[in-house]
């Protein structure tokens, strides 16, 4: 009972069968078939490669909410040059609320050279060509084939002390970091020293002779938050030059907070921004009123960008793998079928015959084939009997029927 009914399961299962097999003695195989499958191969091949490597890459994913940090504070981090003199110059920062906070020892001034040495030279058009070609999320993880060995900081000046005390500095170098409120504010870099009293504060700039004023400026770094290695700020990298002693830069900044999350889990918050720009110049003859300097005027944004890293799913990668190579053989099989029937009805459309291969005279061919029963078939239409008739059954001939006289009379008139 045991085995008839392990037989009967098993007959059951069979009727579920989804690749039921051909022998192979029903089976064909062709040269354009055997094409079709290695270009199928090859195919296969490539693009398992390809998807592999898909799956070894990061993932970015990104996602936004509402930021409701107001009570934090920013940190702004920048280092530019100006073509003046530091006794000439100062900074601060003023923001919405009207308060203005005094920046002390959070900037140095640092007297240096406008003009770049070879080496600054290299690395800043290699920046600015990294702006040029590569734009949207900046972020060098995605980016490391193309500015791998790119220093995110301007190589230092090295030089003799002899051309140090021949020549005098004509530029000053503006740099550090300091923290101001959450809100709209204004950090400004203008000629003369600022005095700060109950209302704000002011700049003595008519202190400066104007042939001393030149505001032609590099931006090296412009940065909110936590410096983060990789990403690099639109303002980095940019340079102004300019002729004219009074001009005003404008910088309008939309800063978004950023909280990017790494593959190893761990959360970094900082932030990235937009940029516009309006450079004028300051004429009060001409009604262009204002003061000449580099005017950074950033805002807050209300939106939070999430940012995170990870690798691909391994469920993903093998239901791609898997609708690859189904996919390319299903698609071949069915291109190959019809290309042979466009071919099959094109030859017989020029009446040509195709040529009927004959098996070789040792192949053992099975009594119940198709090609077994066809050939018999043939030849007992070629021996005069009628198909499915056995060989042992013999015919007798049919007696002759005698011819009425009236017919022969009837066939001699």
């Amino acid at each position: 009972m045991r085995l008839g009914g392990r037989k009967q399961t098993l007959k059951v299962i069979k009727e579920f069968d989804a690749f039921p097999k051909i022998p192979e003695n029903y089976q064909q195989t062709t040269a354009s078939g055997g094409s079709v499958s290695l270009v199928s191969f090859l195919f296969i091949f490539v693009l398992v490669i390809s998807e592999f490597w898909y799956y070894r890459a990061t993932e970015t994913k990104f996602s936004y909410e509402v930021d409701t940090d107001a009570d934090s504070k920013l940190q702004i981090n920048v280092d530019l040059t100006i073509a003046m003199k530091c006794e000439d110059i100062d900074a601060d920062v003023l923001d919405l609320s009207g308060s203005t906070m005094q920046l002390g020892d959070s900037i140095k001034l640092e007297p240096t050279f406008f003009k770049l040495t070879p080496e600054q030279e290299m690395w800043l058009t290699m920046f600015r060509d990294f702006h040029f070609f590569y734009e949207g999320y900046r972020s060098l993880g995605e980016m490391d084939e193309f500015n791998g060995d790119i220093p995110t900081y301007m190589p230092k000046r090295e030089e003799s002390k002899d051309a140090a005390n021949t020549k005098e500095h004509d530029a000053c170098r503006v740099y550090g970091s300091f923290k101001v409120n959450k809100v709209a504010g204004n950090f400004h870099i203008t000629s003369g020293k600022s005095i700060h009293h109950p209302r704000g504060h002011a700049h003595l700039s008519s202190m400066v002779p104007v042939e001393s004023l030149n505001f032609s400026h590099r931006i090296d770094m412009l940065s909110f938050g936590k410096r983060v290695p990789g990403i690099v700020h639109p303002l980095d990298g940019e340079m102004q030059i300019t002729e004219k002693r009074r001009m005003m830069y404008q910088y309008y900044i939309q800063v978004v907070p950023t909280s990017i999350k790494s593959l190893n889990s761990e959360e970094i918050k900082t932030n990235q921004y937009s940029m516009t720009q309006r450079i004028r110049e300051i004429s009060h003859d001409s009604g262009s009123h204002g003061i000449a300097g580099l005017f950074f005027k950033y805002d807050m944004s209300s939106i939070m960008v999430r940012v995170k890293h990870q690798h691909h799913s391994m469920v993903g990668f093998l239901v791609r793998l898997c609708g690859i190579v189904g996919g390319i053989f299903a698609t071949s099989g069915m291109l190959h079928d019809f290309i042979g029937f466009l071919f099959n009805m094109a030859m017989c459309r020029f009446g040509y015959n195709k040529k009927r291969t004959e098996l070789p005279a040792d192949t053992q061919v099975p009594p119940d084939s198709p090609s077994a029963i066809l050939s018999q078939a043939k030849a007992q239409e070629n021996a005069g009997r009628p198909m499915g008739i056995p060989n042992d059954v013999t015919f007798s001939p049919a007696p002759s029927s005698p011819v009425s006289p009236s017919y022969e009379q009837n066939t001699k008139m």
